[in-house]
């Protein structure tokens, strides 16, 4: 994730960064620089369109699309936007949920085995959830001193949450926690699988493919129709006009796809590699 100032406004408009959408369109601003270029040389020039009245009359339409364009995008940044920050609560929940479960832990257990247990697992949630929202493979040993491994076959974070389901089950067993205070700590151990099927559905849904395919047909066609009668009162000026024009609406489209899967490796994505790590320097400080 970028970390910036936002009250630094000459960074913002003088600083390209590698995440700045005006490389990624910079190509398709470059054509559609010469389409327009194009278009203007043949209706002034070849064609002499410029006292038919019907053709400067196509503006009248695109100011009603326009208008109808600005609302889907608007409503598509949002609905990008509302994904990309239910990820981050949910990842704060699952912060606030490894220290409860920690302080709780070090309050109740009296043995330093099974605190050193929940030290190195509790952590480990954090971090293997993080790979598999990435799709990254994880280590098969879990941790040393143990004998723990992950089966990448199934179902990574789960396995994880059996284990401190198993180990909490063997505790109560033993008498080395009460029934009450396994009615405590149940909260935080359900809240480690709630947040995880929250990410997964973020990662599994995306938007409709129809609904992302219209917008662009839509950009597509609102952009290649421009010129047509612009150039009769700008002239060769269409040119910078049109470029400026879908570089605005197709960075919206750009900013939006990209925030809307929040768990990937973007540098708008959320951090959550780095929230991990602060969950393992937490628990690690508690227990």
């Amino acid at each position: 994730m970028v970390q910036y100032n936002p009250k630094d406004w000459i960074t913002f408009i003088f600083k390209f960064h590698k995440s700045d959408t005006f490389r990624k369109l910079l190509p398709m601003m470059f054509l559609i620089g010469i389409y327009s270029g194009t278009i203007c040389y043949f209706e002034i020039h070849y064609f002499k369109l410029s006292d038919n009245s019907h053709v400067r009359n196509i503006s009248i339409m695109h100011t009603t699309v326009g208008f109808v364009l600005s609302l889907l995008l608007a409503y598509r940044t949002n609905t990008a936007y509302d994904r990309w920050w239910e990820g981050r609560k949910l990842w704060g929940n699952l912060v606030n949920n490894s220290r409860n479960l920690a302080l709780k832990l070090s309050c109740i257990l009296e043995h330093e085995n099974d605190k050193y247990y929940f030290k190195k697992l509790i952590p480990s949630y954090a971090s293997i959830l993080a790979k598999h929202l990435n799709n990254e493979e994880v280590s098969k040993v879990l941790f040393e001193g143990f004998n723990l491994e992950i089966d990448h076959t199934k179902h990574k974070p789960n396995q994880v949450a059996k284990m401190l389901f198993s180990k909490i089950n063997d505790l109560y067993k033993s008498n080395r926690i009460t029934g009450d205070q396994l009615i405590i700590i149940n909260s935080e151990l359900r809240a480690f699988t709630e947040v995880c099927g929250a990410c997964e559905r973020i990662k599994n849904t995306p938007i409709p493919y129809s609904y992302s395919a219209f917008i662009k047909k839509f950009i597509f066609f609102y952009i290649m129709t421009l010129p047509f009668s612009f150039v009769f009162s700008l002239g060769y000026y269409v040119i910078p006009v049109v470029i400026f024009i879908f570089y605005v609406l197709a960075s919206l489209e750009l900013i939006a796809e990209e925030i809307e899967d929040p768990f990937g490796g973007d540098e708008n994505d959320l951090p959550i590699t780095k929230i991990a790590a602060n969950i393992k320097k937490h628990v690690e400080e508690i227990l």
